[in-house]
C-alpha cells in the first residue's frame, strides 16, 4: 500500500476543500462515491464507464476508497474513438477504471513527493508535488471531496496503466 509516512504539506492544502466548486458542497460526504460523482455533472464520462464495466455496486459498497476522477474534459481529450472502443471492451475499462481507485481513504494532507500507491488493480502509482499535486502526471485539481465510504480527488487526465 502506501509506502511513505504521510504529512501534511501547504502546497496541496492550499487546493484542498470538502466542496465542489459548483455549491454540492452541502452533500459532501453524506452521498457514496458514485452518488457524489454523478451530483457533481463534470463526470458523466466516469460514470457511464463505471456503469459500463459493472462497478456502481463495488464503489457504492463499504470502502473506505481513494477515486482519482477524470473530468469529462479529460475524456475527451483520449484520442478520438477510445472511450467507444474501451466501453465496448469491458475487461480494459474495468483494468483503466480500477486504476483510478486505490484501498483506503487517501487524503491530500497524507501525499509526499514520490509516494507510491497500490492501486484496485494491483499496478502503482506515484505522487509528485514539485509542480503541484499530479498522479502519474496528471494535476490533482480539487482534493479531498469526502463521500461516505472514501474520497474523491478530481485529476485532468485519464490514467492509463502499464
Amino acid at each position: 500500500m502506501l509506502r511513505t509516512t504521510a504529512f501534511a504539506f501547504a502546497s496541496v492544502c492550499a487546493f484542498a476543500g470538502t466542496a465542489w466548486a459548483d455549491n454540492h458542497g452541502s452533500m459532501s460526504g453524506e452521498m457514496d462515491i458514485v452518488d457524489t460523482a454523478v451530483a457533481n455533472g463534470n463526470f458523466t464520462t466516469l460514470v457511464a464507464a463505471v456503469e459500463a464495466a459493472g462497478l456502481v455496486d463495488t464503489l457504492k459498497g463499504e470502502g473506505s476508497f481513494t477515486v482519482f476522477a477524470p473530468t469529462d474534459a479529460a475524456f475527451a481529450a483520449l484520442p478520438e474513438g477510445t472511450v467507444e472502443a474501451l466501453l465496448e471492451d469491458t475487461e480494459a475499462l474495468t483494468g483503466i477504471l480500477t486504476y483510478h481507485v486505490v484501498p483506503g481513504a487517501v487524503m491530500a494532507g497524507d501525499l509526499s513527493e514520490g509516494m507510491m500507491a497500490e492501486t484496485v488493480n494491483g499496478q502503482e502509482v506515484t505522487f509528485t508535488l514539485e509542480s503541484g499535486p499530479q498522479v502519474n502526471g496528471a494535476n490533482i485539481t480539487m482534493t479531498d471531496i469526502e463521500a461516505s465510504n472514501g474520497v474523491i480527488h478530481v485529476i485532468d487526465a485519464v490514467l492509463m496503466p502499464e
